[in-house]
């Protein structure tokens, strides 16, 4: 049995089927139909199918006219094409999701939401702002000045100051106990409340 051979035309214009020409706010973008199917359920997949249920004119060479920002396309096509989002330093996060959102690519979407919110919060956390006490004890009070420490005080470091006092044979040591605490709007201006606890520790320290 003779098999016909693919003739080499029909191998063309099955790959030039497969490329597909955008025109993104003025600026032309060639990709597979492929990548751009990487999620089906996105506006550039429903776009490119033989059948489309989404209505856009083509310019005369056929490109696909999209009217969006082609500068915030790069980083789309490019996570549809390698799976990573990759920003130029002069781009928006909040750019990028828009354009996200408004191509309907669920990973994407989350994916940005993610490094927005991971953003802030290092922002936050860079500007954070803490009170410290140092507080001197004996060594028979440490135990209870560790189980009073709480409402938000945390232990820094504990210095031995040498004996304090002796009861009997025995010599005691004293120790200075330095603990923070995040401060709070009020406490950054100044305006220092101590809570109930703190007051404890700020008694336990009254021999600074």
């Amino acid at each position: 049995m003779t098999r016909n051979p693919i003739s080499s035309s029909s191998r063309s214009s099955s790959t030039t089927s497969q490329w597909i020409r955008l025109c993104v706010g003025g600026t032309y973008f060639l990709s597979t139909k492929s990548t751009l199917c990487k999620d089906p359920q996105s506006f550039l997949c429903r776009l490119v199918q033989e059948e489309p249920d989404l209505n856009s004119d083509q310019d005369e060479t056929g490109a696909y006219l999209i009217d969006r920002d082609p500068l915030y396309f790069g980083p789309i096509l490019n996570y549809l094409r390698h799976g990573k989002l990759v920003i130029d330093k002069n781009l928006a996060e909040e750019g990028v999701l828009e354009e996200a959102e408004f191509y309907n690519i669920a990973d994407l979407v989350q994916l940005v939401k993610d490094r927005i919110n991971g953003k802030k919060l290092t922002e936050s956390n860079d500007h954070r702002s803490y009170v410290y006490r140092v507080l001197q004890c004996h060594e028979d009070e440490l135990t209870q000045m560790v189980s009073t420490m709480s409402d938000g005080w945390k232990f820094e470091q504990l210095v031995n100051v040498g004996p304090g006092y002796s009861f009997g044979n025995e010599l005691h040591n004293e120790y200075l106990c330095v603990v923070s605490r995040e401060s709070t709007s009020n406490q950054a201006n100044g305006e220092v409340e101590p809570t109930e606890k703190a007051k404890i520790l700020q008694l336990k320290g009254s021999r600074m």
